[in-house]
């Protein structure tokens, strides 16, 4: 791979307009594709088959109407008032336009449906006093029927006291039985009645039990429209939700209006401010550590190559492919912080050889067989750990994983292209003027070999000297303690999706959840879709009946305020219930409710029930995560070790190195629920309301910052093993490592921090705690764990550091990571004849 590599970048050197033409041309092919197939991304995630997904499905076949999506706007009076009747008029005006939108199945008006539960509760009192007449009327009857029946017992007794009852006794047996059958009629009448009775008290029942879910508040000053859809909330599209947007978008005089998340969750901007002043701050670190304008530019603008490539083909897919909203900006993100670190490693390797006396030529040619086999190799750990993303059977967070590695492989391809072909093309101006002029004193031309004194790397450098084994100690106990004691939050990790109340406090996601809440309860924030299979339950039991039996046992359910049925399905095998609970979706408690309404069988076990809507599905989904990250952990660690141990052939600094990215991953969760889920320095990260992570977060927190943890082990435990293998004794090829790659590995590591950070400050709550996470994972990884806790404990082992078994020594291969071999098959020869330099030739 080195010596390939090698020859890839001196002929990308000599041939550099036709490889940037190429790099441009795939750019703008890029383009193309992604105005062809660019889709609709989506800010909802599911996975198919957890127990929401097959609830839905069921819906789907038995009871559409239920199983649709829906969102809700919320009006409410700007003064606190309450709502005029003009200010109503035009809301049902603004519903009744809506119901005409392709996609959506119905408009529920607040106002109407006020009245409808006004009209209901009417009709059910006048079913009442219609029982209660009749109850008077059977009364009556019975008394009629009781004289009857005295008077008839009374003739026949006279009959039997004359001797007249033989011939009078036909007569009085046929008004027996007339009275006979009176009774009869009155019994069923009476049950008739107790039936009405039951069912007009089952459905008073119900309507009380429905009271919580109110779509007019108290004060009459807000009302809640909400919008049904004739697809499942994963299917409806962007544009759908838009033209529902649009549709109440003409103003109220005297009325602000909000849309649920569910409605106005907007795509995250691929680029903005904050991202902007990432790239600003890596800038300047390539600046000061290059120090010329040119070479702090070459590395931003080939990761913007690459990012644009890769954001561009990835965005071509989403017609085809069903992608959230934060896949492509993952990709944007790993993209645009690899590509620039990567490029650096080749520049920066190239810049020392050049002071070295190598042509321009030679340096680009080695620069790209070392170090970019090494960016190859680096590239390639964090490939493997995204792709293995897949192996969670999580097939969202599987195409993340596929996309960042693409992202990855993009970057990689750039660095060891498009990077030699633009050093060629700048020639000696990747050297500052007094770099240039210095090496001008030594050699007549820059591409000519400088002198002896030049180019003794030893007579220039510091002393190196091992560091204490007191200092080891120090820095080992300190390192680890901070990252344990920033750690430990991570015992509270608590799983979720954002909701509303995550959003930016100015946005109308926000505004929407916060007066929900505020009007109506956190609850109706939340509702639940439970759906009871009623396939056991007698065909001749009443629907009310079962409805109300159903809708009792949910009741009784702690942190339950409100149950309402939806309907029975036409093959009477289901019914379904809206359950407003009283906490949000992200409180622990409506989980709770969840799980104890899935346990549930009412009407004596003849019932059972289970759970859909957004809350439920958000459960299902963090748990399904949650169950997938032991696994994904251990493969994550396993393939660490093994890479390692081919890497180093040791087996101490693998199983160090490995147990240093598990604590820098726990550290960066551990600081993740300190500010996002306890809301520790809130003010700082703009974090306004304070809830459970993103529950694909730590999941895919820990195959990136494996792949990046391991790139800064490389570049570091590669120059002290190269020390210990010329020859200097552990403990000093330690700090000779450690000195020969600090320098760079901090700017790499300064530059992925900040452009992480940048998207901190993002709009979207999906991005900002995964930016943070990355951000501080990066800082504590390459600074605490790499570069203090790791040279140390090789200090305090010294030799045994680089033990390994002969056996397992003989069957591992030499993968060469640094190209020494290289190195060997192409010597640079300080006392040639002048090299003619690529700006010459």
């Amino acid at each position: 791979m080195a010596e390939f590599l090698f020859r890839l970048g001196q002929a990308a050197a000599r041939r550099a307009p036709r490889v940037i033409a190429a790099a441009f041309a795939v750019l703008l092919a890029a383009g193309i594709a992604f105005v062809v197939g660019a889709g609709t991304l989506t800010s909802t995630v599911s996975i198919p088959g957890t127990r929401t997904a097959q609830v839905t499905e069921r819906l789907q076949q038995v009871l559409p109407r239920a199983s649709g999506g829906n969102g809700s706007i919320v009006f409410e009076t700007s003064d606190g008032s309450r709502l005029t009747e003009a200010q109503r008029s035009a809301i049902s005006e603004r519903a009744v336009e809506a119901s005409r939108l392709a996609g959506v199945a119905t408009v529920v008006d607040p106002f109407q449906t006020e009245q409808q539960r006004a009209t209901r509760q009417q009709e059910l009192d006048k079913g009442r006093a219609r029982i209660e007449d009749g109850r008077k009327q059977l009364a009556g009857g019975r008394a009629q029927l009781e004289d009857g029946q005295a008077k008839l017992d009374a003739a026949r007794e006279q009959a039997r006291a004359n001797g007249t009852l033989d011939q009078i006794g036909p007569a009085l047996e046929a008004q027996q039985a007339s009275l006979d059958a009176g009774r009869r009629a009155l019994e069923t009448q009476a049950a008739q009645l107790q039936a009405g009775s039951d069912q007009i008290d089952q459905g008073a029942r119900l309507l009380e039990l429905s009271q919580g879910i109110g779509m007019v508040s108290k004060d009459g000053s807000t009302a809640i429209v909400t919008v049904l859809f004739d697809k499942p909330q994963m299917d409806v599209t962007q544009q759908q939700k838009d033209a529902v947007i649009a549709a109440f978008g003409q103003p109220v005089d005297g009325v602000d209006v909000s849309y649920s998340a569910e409605l106005a969750s907007g795509i995250p901007t691929i680029l903005g401010a904050g991202e902007v002043i990432g790239i600003v701050v890596a800038a300047l670190v390539l600046v000061v550590m290059l120090g010329t304008l040119i070479g702090a530019g070459l590395p931003i603008l080939t990761a913007l190559v690459g990012v644009a490539i890769g954001a561009l083909f990835t965005m071509s897919l989403s017609s085809a492919i069903e992608m959230t909203s934060v896949t492509p900006v993952l990709g944007l993100m790993l993209g645009l912080a690899v590509g620039i670190d990567y490029s650096l490693f080749i520049i920066n390797r190239h810049r020392r050889q050049l002071k070295q006396g190598y042509s321009i030529e030679e340096s680009i040619g080695v620069a790209n067989g070392t170090s970019g086999n090494a960016v190859v190799f680096a590239g390639a750990t964090v490939l493997i750990a995204l792709l293995a993303l897949n192996v969670t059977g999580i097939p969202f967070l599987g195409l993340m994983g596929t996309v960042g590695a693409l992202s990855i492989a993009i970057a990689v391809l750039i660095a060891v292209t498009l990077t030699p072909a633009l050093l060629g093309l700048i020639g000696e101006r990747i050297l500052s003027r007094r770099e240039r002029a210095r090496l001008a004193e030594a050699s007549p031309t820059l591409g000519e070999p400088a002198s002896a004194e030049a180019t003794a790397p030893a007579a220039s450098g510091p002393r190196l000297r091992p560091m204490s084994t007191l200092r080891a100690l120090g820095s080992i106990v300190l390192g680890i303690g901070a990252l344990v004691v920033i750690a430990l939050p991570a015992l509270e990790l608590r799983l979720g999706l954002p909701d509303g109340s995550a959003e930016a406090v100015e946005s109308t996601q926000y505004q929407a959840f916060s007066t929900v809440s505020e009007k109506f309860g956190p609850g109706r924030n939340a509702p639940l879709l439970v759906v009871a299979d009623i396939v056991a339950v007698p065909g001749t039991t009443p629907d009310v009946t079962v409805q109300s039996a159903v809708a009792d046992s949910i009741a009784a359910q702690d942190d339950v305020v409100a149950v309402a049925p939806i309907g029975v399905s036409k093959g009477r095998t289901v019914a379904a219930f809206q359950v407003v609970p009283s906490g949000g979706p992200n409180d622990p408690s409506t989980e709770q409710l969840v799980h104890t309404l899935r346990a549930l069988e009412p009407m004596g076990g003849t019932v059972s029930l289970d759970v859909a809507g957004l809350a439920s599905g958000n459960i299902d989904i963090s748990g399904k995560l949650s169950d997938a990250l032991p696994t994904y952990l251990g493969l994550v660690v396993g393939l660490s070790l093994i890479i390692l141990v081919l890497v180093f052939r040791s087996i101490f600094v693998p199983v160090i190195a490995t147990l240093g990215f598990v604590l820098s991953y726990f550290a960066a969760i551990g600081g993740v629920v300190a500010i996002y889920q306890w809301g520790w320095l809130s003010g700082v990260f703009g974090v306004d309301n304070p809830g459970p992570i993103l529950s694909f977060l730590p999941t895919m927190l820990a195959g990136i910052l494996f792949g990046l943890a391991m790139d800064y082990q490389l570049f570091l435990g590669s120059g002290m093993r190269e020390a210990y293998a010329h020859g200097s004794p552990a403990r000093l090829a330690v700090v000779q490592g450690l000195h020969a790659g600090r320098s760079v590995v901090t700017a790499a590591a300064i530059i992925m921090t900040a452009v992480f950070g940048g998207f901190v400050f993002s709009h979207s709550a999906m991005i900002r705690p995964i930016g943070f996470g990355l951000a501080f994972g990066v800082l504590v990884d390459a600074f605490v764990v790499r570069m203090l806790i790791m040279p140390s404990l090789m200090h305090l082992a010294g030799d045994k550091a680089w033990w390994l078994p002969k056996w397992l020594d003989r069957r591992l291969p030499n993968l060469d990571v640094e190209g020494a071999a290289l190195e060997r098959h192409h010597p640079h020869v300080p006392d040639l004849e002048s090299a003619p330099t690529l700006a010459s030739s």
